[in-house]
């Protein structure tokens, strides 16, 4: 029993280390962002050259040696004679953290895409994320509806995660492609913070909080939460809750809502039995598929950074991987 209560301290004091070292690094990082901004870099590449290069070169290593300088000659004046295809299909990689910050160069290269695509192009966007921020991943999925409502063919890719925020995102497509053992859903809400008010007593340290406002703050790291408080926050997690669910049974009418939007997640090929998914694929097929009959052209805003920046946005990325990863276990733990 002992061993236990040494042990509940112990991760309590971790705990308290690691918000504060969070703490910090938001500090330094808001500090560097407020350095002049640079300007990044839009970039963009064909990835259909590359595909067929690779495939010509795999064919051409079957072959014998006579064989093979004969078809690479016919293939250099195959590349010599190559036009660019007539209908294009437009790659956009979305990896989003808690703080759904991606969504910046997301905005960029959607409105890079709308410039210049037909409405023969299809838009491909591969989303990978557990989702984060309510304001963030909602921003983002709005960044998307922009390509439908300017009647643009979008297709959402999902080999790893799109949970959360990230599965918000995908639902806004046209067709959603996951991986046999990709996860996607949960949709629900969550909202956790600690409460140092016993501690702050225990040794004698005041809190106090002066607002305007019945509701300005419910609950709060510090002071003492009281019931109406938590009712007042279990309201506002409830109507999160209902836009999601509106969000997601307005794009994709044929999902059962009240089956779907529990919290809970499904891997590929449950999702598509719950026609939360519509193919079962992985994202490189689609791109090969894609290429045989179009250019597949891939968009990415590269924001510049400062070394002060790049320090500070590593250490929070850490961070963040580290909290990530005590939650994830805590969920196993739960289950």
């Amino acid at each position: 029993m002992d061993f236990l209560i040494e042990l509940g301290l112990f991760v309590g004091k971790a705990l308290i280390v690691v918000v504060a070292v969070f703490l910090i690094v938001s500090i330094v990082v808001s500090a560097a962002s407020k350095q002049k901004e640079n300007k990044g870099e839009l970039r963009v590449e064909n990835l259909s050259k590359e595909l067929r290069k690779t495939t010509r070169q795999i064919k051409h290593s079957l072959l014998s040696k006579k064989a093979r300088k004969r078809a690479e000659k016919e293939a250099k004046k195959e590349d010599a004679h190559e036009v660019d295809a007539a209908n294009k299909v437009f790659l956009i990689d979305f990896k989003g953290s808690m703080d759904a910050k991606e969504v910046e160069s997301l905005r960029r290269e959607v409105s890079a895409v709308l410039a210049v695509a037909s409405d023969k192009d299809e838009v491909m966007v591969r989303v990978e994320s557990g989702g984060g921020v309510v304001h963030g991943y909602g921003l983002a999925a709005s960044q998307l509806q922009r390509l439908r409502d300017h009647g643009l063919s979008l297709t959402v890719t999902v080999d790893k995660v799109a949970a959360s925020g990230g599965y918000m995102m995908a639902c806004v497509a046209n067709h959603i492609v996951a991986a046999p053992f990709a996860v996607v859903g949960s949709i629900g809400v969550l909202a956790q913070i600690p409460n140092f008010h016993r501690l702050l007593k225990d040794n004698k340290v005041d809190f106090e909080q002066i607002t305007a406002g019945e509701y300005k703050r419910t609950l709060t790291l510090f002071g003492e939460n009281t019931d109406e408080g938590r009712r007042k926050f279990q309201e506002d997690i409830d109507d999160v809750h209902e836009l999601f669910k509106r969000h997601v049974a307005e794009r994709r009418p044929e999902v059962d809502i009240d089956r779907v939007a529990t919290g809970e997640i499904w891997y590929g090929s449950q999702a598509l039995d719950l026609k939360l998914v519509d193919k079962i694929s992985t994202s490189d097929d689609l791109l090969l598929d894609a290429a045989k009959n179009a250019d597949v052209i891939k968009v990415s805003y590269k924001p510049k950074q400062n070394v002060a920046h790049r320090l500070t946005h590593s250490a929070a990325g850490a961070l963040e991987g580290v909290l990530l990863k005590w939650l994830q276990r805590a969920s196993f733990w739960h289950r």
